[in-house]
């Protein structure tokens, strides 16, 4: 009897051991889950996600995630954030240990080093599923794109355009400028503003301005696939800098030495009235009105070809990480970023004009009047523009720095046009070609 006791109790504990075994493996761990999207709504999981900037992108972000968790209570969702150039530094060594947070914020100059990396997932399954693009223009979502994936999904969009001071404009004698104006309208209006003893502009910026010029007439300034220049024509490079740097020479534009004595945007001549305009991105026109104080417009870029030139560029974009075992839990997150209106509300718009017209209009009667000109300008630039070229090659960056460079030598008359027009193309395809 005693022997058939100990037995029973024996076989008691084994059976009761496997129980609790089977249930630990089933109790959903928040460090595991399908790569495919396997977690059901009542798994426990847990998100990372990094960005970078300022305080109050820090805050409002915050109460963004704890909104989601609200409506999502199987989800956590850690936040890792820094200011730029710290942020940077720490996803690198994240990237090569496999490590990187689930949703990764990304900007245009990095993510064609992860993307090529294969630490960023191709998002494309999630389009149309858990990510929800019917009110999204496909200029929008396929922003993204890289090597036919689609690396990141934009978190809103800014617009290159010329923002004047109509007053000012209407001294020299002009009453407005039209959407439809040309590099010819340009070139008039400059001379009556130099006649009036004031600048047009305060320049162009090489790369942005060079690229968009080339667009006008079909080209790019990088080839699709990155490996070299997008123009074979280089009197193409010599039109537009002509232009460009003979502003300076006659005195429409300033100088590299008076823009170099300007401390911040409060010696910015538009603000000084010292200038109709400047040619920038849109979501700079805010800053440039608040500190001016008085009405500023916005109009899109000199054509012919205009429509063919603007294109609407993505702020940043929000990425998924190769290497998350979440991936459809973070694309609905990303979803909700850009979709919901109340979580678009704590943005306004920080993170660039969201996509959806229907979030645009929900949230007009939160901007200020500056901030509605910049939503308007974006809703037209839609309507008028081309599909953007994609994110720039590894490699870019220096190839922008070496044009800077030799723009500015340029205005200074250090250099021809033609001079540069060659060492140009010899010096970006040098950088580029590795691409290969």
């Amino acid at each position: 009897m005693k022997k058939f006791l100990v037995l029973l109790v024996s076989l008691f504990l084994v059976a009761s051991l496997a129980a609790c075994s089977g249930s630990n493996s089933t109790g959903g761990d928040d460090s595991k889950g399908s790569k495919d999207g396997g977690d059901s709504k009542d798994d426990k999981v847990t998100l990372r996600i990094a960005w970078w900037g300022s305080q109050p992108r820090h805050d409002y972000t915050l109460e963004i995630i704890k909104k989601y968790e609200e409506q999502n209570p199987n989800v956590k969702i850690e936040a890792e954030y820094a200011a730029w150039d710290d942020y940077w530094k720490k996803l690198a060594p994240q990237a090569a240990a496999k490590e990187l947070p689930d949703i990764v914020q990304m900007d245009l100059s990095y993510i064609s080093q992860y993307g090529q990396n294969g630490q960023l997932a191709d998002i494309t399954p999630f389009v149309g599923n858990q990510i929800d693009t019917s009110d999204l223009s496909d200029n929008y979502v396929s922003a993204g794109e890289l090597d036919g994936k689609l690396a990141g999904i934009s978190t809103g969009m800014n617009a290159v355009g010329f923002h004047y001071d109509p007053a000012l404009l209407k001294s020299i004698g002009v009453d407005s400028i039209p959407e439809d104006w040309t590099w010819d309208d340009y070139k008039d209006i400059a001379k009556k503003a130099k006649d009036a003893g004031i600048y047009m502009d305060t320049g162009m910026k090489a790369d942005v301005f060079f690229n968009y010029y080339l667009r006008t007439l079909g080209k790019t300034l990088f080839s699709s696939d990155g490996t070299g220049l997008g123009y074979d024509d280089d009197q193409l490079f010599i039109d537009f800098f002509e232009m460009h740097s003979g502003m300076v020479k006659d005195g429409s534009t300033p100088t590299p030495d008076y823009l170099a004595q300007l401390k911040g945007i409060e010696d910015d001549p538009v603000v000084t009235e010292d200038a109709i305009g400047i040619f920038q991105w849109s979501n700079q026109f805010v800053g440039l009105q608040q500190v001016a104080n008085r009405p500023l417009e916005m109009v899109g870029m000199p054509g012919p070809g205009a429509d063919k030139g603007l294109y609407l560029k993505p702020s940043m974009f929000w990425s998924i990480a190769s290497n998350s075992k979440h991936q459809e839990e973070a694309a609905k997150f990303i979803n909700f970023m850009i979709n919901d209106v109340e979580a678009n509300k704590l943005n306004l718009g920080d993170r660039g004009v969201p996509g959806s017209p229907k979030v645009q209009e929900a949230l007009k009667p939160e901007l200020s009047e500056a901030q509605v000109q910049v939503f308007d300008y974006i809703e037209w630039a839609d309507s008028n523009s081309s599909s953007f070229d994609g994110p720039d090659p590894v490699g870019a960056g220096e190839v922008i720095e070496t044009l800077d460079a030799l723009s500015e030598q340029m205005n200074y008359g250090q250099l021809s046009v033609e001079d540069a027009a060659k060492q140009f193309r010899q010096q970006a395809e040098s950088v580029l070609s590795q691409n290969k």
